[in-house]
């Protein structure tokens, strides 16, 4: 039975390195993210026909658009894609009910007014038909956009950073508007987004690209708190990334012990990671646990840590904090919390503060080929099934 989704496989070495591999199913939303100059629209471009890889497959629907080992490659014209591109694209002589109509040349013309005007009230443009796009706002002319993409009664939508480009208190009613669009849409929708925030709030699976190439695919809290590699923690902006050994295992706790700079700290179980063996971890900010100096609590024996705090950011309700950890620069830890938290436990820049690891907020992952080095290092697979049991 043919996968009933979009799958996409494309590969080369020149001009333009690309070995992406992801899936989408109907009705879900896949966001590609990754640093400027990753491919993120390249790949786009190749779903949508615009660009041909040297070697490469698009399947939608059980419908081939590309297969270069068979010699099929559909043009732009006959796959069914509505794209929503980042600057729009939107003809700027026509107005937006025309820009939409222009999109219609499926549809039979004596049906296809009342239905662009059918779509533009269902992006919340009911009124402004006819409105140039120099007559309406980022965010007016993005949702023009999106209705000409619905218009060509698309079987996956793609969306190229439609958000950049509008400030942020209509971004947020975008989002909601998406959120809300999505359930009815019964296509994949693949986004392409720099931010991962935008990518968490509205994607159901987050695609890592680097360099071209696919490094992770996953739930978006999974990818973000569980990377694959040191690389992914880094393009994911996981701040806490650091190296140890494998101390022991322990089958009574079902807990692992590894050694950070002579300090031993408990992780959730991964009994095939041999002792002695090298090691790279990372803790997101919020597994970090600032001790209140008023009252211990229970939780300040798991994995307790004492340093100095090196930095304090106040940025409104929140508040971020660089602690070195016995001292020691090259052990710094972040962490963030709320203002009124920190302001009620007086801490400041230079003050000694106690810290605990949460165990199970603790992900293991393959080291760097060279200790010490933390560059451009990749997961292959035998990896990643090593590694991806560990919490």
């Amino acid at each position: 039975m043919n996968f009933q989704g979009l799958e996409v496989e494309l590969a080369q070495e020149r001009p333009i390195p690309l070995r992406a591999t992801f899936r989408c199913d109907p009705g879900r939303v896949l966001a590609l993210v990754g640093p400027s100059g990753s491919g993120k629209t390249t790949v786009l471009r190749a779903i949508a026909g615009l660009y041909q890889p040297a070697h490469g497959r698009v399947l939608c629907h059980g419908a081939t658009w590309l297969d270069t080992a068979r010699g099929i490659a559909q043009s732009a014209q006959r796959r069914q894609v509505g794209f929503v591109f980042q600057n729009y694209a939107l003809f700027p002589h026509l107005s937006a009910v025309a820009n939409i109509i222009a999109a219609m040349t499926h549809v039979p013309e004596a049906q296809r007014a009342d239905r662009a005007r059918s779509l533009l009230s269902r992006v919340h443009l009911d009124g402004l038909e006819d409105r140039r796009p120099a007559e309406l706002s980022g965010g007016q002319q993005q949702r023009v956009a999106v209705a000409r993409a619905l218009a060509r009664d698309p079987a996956v939508l793609l969306l190229d950073e439609p958000f950049a480009a509008v400030d942020r208190v209509t971004r947020r009613k975008l989002y909601l508007e998406l959120a809300e669009m999505r359930r009815e849409l019964q296509m994949p929708v693949v986004l392409v987004t720099h931010d991962l925030d935008e990518a968490a709030m509205l994607a159901d699976e987050m695609c890592i690209l680097h360099h071209g190439a696919t490094l992770q695919t996953g739930a978006p809290f999974t990818v973000m708190t569980r990377p694959a590699s040191m690389l992914v923690a880094r393009l994911v902006d996981l701040k806490n990334i650091f190296e140890a050994r494998v101390a022991a295992h322990s089958d009574e706790t079902a807990l692992t012990m590894i050694d950070w700079e002579g300090v031993r700290l408990e992780v959730g179980h991964a009994p095939s990671l041999v002792a002695g063996s090298r090691v790279a971890w990372a803790i997101p900010a919020d597994g970090v646990i600032v001790h209140r100096r008023d009252r211990p609590s229970r939780g300040e024996h798991e994995n307790p840590l004492h340093g100095v705090i090196a930095e304090f950011v106040s940025l409104g309700a929140q508040a971020e904090l660089t602690i070195h950890v016995n001292g020691k620069a090259d052990m710094a830890l972040h962490t963030t919390l709320s203002t009124h938290v920190a302001d009620r436990n007086r801490l400041t820049k230079g003050e000694p503060i106690g810290v605990s690891l949460l165990a199970s907020a603790i992900h293991l992952m393959p080291p760097p080929e060279v200790p010490g080095e933390r560059g451009s290092e990749c997961v292959d697979d035998s990896a990643r099934k090593r590694f991806g049991s560990a919490p």
